[in-house]
């Protein structure tokens, strides 16, 4: 799009430097190969980093599908490039080793499609390319591989009508072999972002600070500037551990669930920068697990006294969880939001064994002493939950 659409002149000058003259897009095609694509690997890499679910990109706007589709003749996965279906690799890897729900990305719409652009040309009144293309696709994953989340994206600033996108979830929540199981975002045409849909994504690294009243995704990327894989990227392009954890946090006390983006390699790598952060965002909910998974958010989102701290609600245990991301240098914690009752409030610090001592500031909130400890001995790094029983 850079190179070919917008001609920005970093990206023709680097295409002209490196490649041979009258190289097109189309040439890179063979230069995918995929040969360190380990599906068992990624697997275990997913289910490390204490996801519940995973979205692969099956095609994306220009049209490449990691899958031998029947409706993208020699620009696939299976006829070029790797020679794989990726796609099914990965699915019956993250199925036989974990308990994640799988799901696939697919794009509406494609840059440079001879079909797509004749439809913009005639306003699209014509439907050719979501008749012979897209809607073909969407079935056709289904029927497949059964993703339990269809993450649909690129509306190319048509209607809905244009792709026909009820019938489709009609057809999806009706009669296709997921009705029961499949949840679907809210891309599906201009006019239906954050409008319609099982979870809304409101637009790319969409995080709004508040309470949402309809279940909502934030889907963000690990290196701060790019949704693939850069060759140049430098460290402190990539979000630090602490700027995960902080998403986190923020993300699910809002109601919303985090999809965090990373870039693989055109030789089927996970970067080891990449695996380091899954790795350490599941060392975190190893211990802090509690205090995301299952939670609905509670009626104060963030606290009024003491910032950087983030509440989430655990129906089930009938428990307030306090996310805080700074342990405080006085060792206590003053908390401006739950109402404790003498004599029937508990605190607990997840990952550590005994009660905590606390005082009561009346309709003020409450001050929390924490426990002395060295860096050794902290439960974990990058953030600590505290479990509140029996608090209005």
């Amino acid at each position: 799009w850079y190179w070919q659409k917008e001609k920005r002149e970093p990206y023709v000058k680097f295409m002209e430097a490196n490649y041979p003259p009258g190289f097109s897009y189309e040439d890179f095609g063979p230069l995918f190969t995929a040969e360190f694509f380990d599906p068992n690997q990624w697997a275990d890499i997913l289910k490390a980093s204490g996801a519940k679910y995973v979205v692969l990109t099956s095609k994306h706007h220009e049209g490449f599908t990691l899958w031998g589709s029947k409706y993208s003749w020699n620009w696939n996965a299976v006829d070029v490039g790797p020679k794989r279906d990726l796609v099914a690799e990965l699915a019956t890897s993250v199925r036989n080793r974990t308990d994640l729900h799988f799901g696939l990305y697919h794009s509406l719409f494609e840059w440079f499609n001879r079909l797509f652009l004749e439809d913009v040309t005639n306003a699209f009144k014509t439907r050719k390319f979501p008749t012979s293309k897209s809607l073909p696709e969407l079935y056709e994953i289904v029927a497949k591989y059964q993703p339990e989340i269809i993450w649909s994206d690129g509306d190319g600033n048509a209607p809905d009508t244009y792709w026909n996108s009820t019938g489709f979830l009609a057809w999806l929540y009706n009669d296709s072999p997921v009705r029961d199981t499949v949840v679907t975002n809210d891309r599906w045409g201009v006019g239906s972002i954050c409008t319609h849909g099982g979870f809304y994504t409101c637009s790319d690294r969409y995080n709004p600070g508040h309470l949402l009243p309809h279940k909502w995704e934030n889907c963000m990327t690990i290196d701060r500037s790019s949704w693939g894989y850069r060759r140049d990227a430098r460290l402190r392009d990539y979000l630090a551990i602490e700027d995960l954890v902080k998403q986190l946090a923020e993300t699910v006390s809002c109601g919303g669930n985090l999809l965090m983006n990373i870039g693989p390699t055109h030789d089927g790598r996970i970067p080891v920068v990449f695996e380091e952060r899954l790795r350490q965002v599941g060392a975190w909910l190893k211990v802090n697990g509690e205090a995301i998974y299952g939670t609905k958010p509670w009626r104060a989102q963030n606290d009024t006294v003491t910032p950087g701290v983030w509440y989430t609600f655990s129906p089930k245990e009938g428990k307030v969880n306090a996310i805080f991301l700074n342990w405080p240098v006085s060792g206590t914690l003053e908390l401006g939001e739950p109402r404790a009752k003498l004599g029937e409030t508990q605190v607990k610090l997840a990952g550590y064994k005994e009660l905590l001592k606390w005082v009561s500031l009346g309709e003020k909130g409450m001050v929390i002493a924490l426990p002395q400890l060295t860096p050794q001995q902290l439960p974990c790094q990058w953030g600590w939950t505290l479990q509140l029983t029996d608090v209005n």
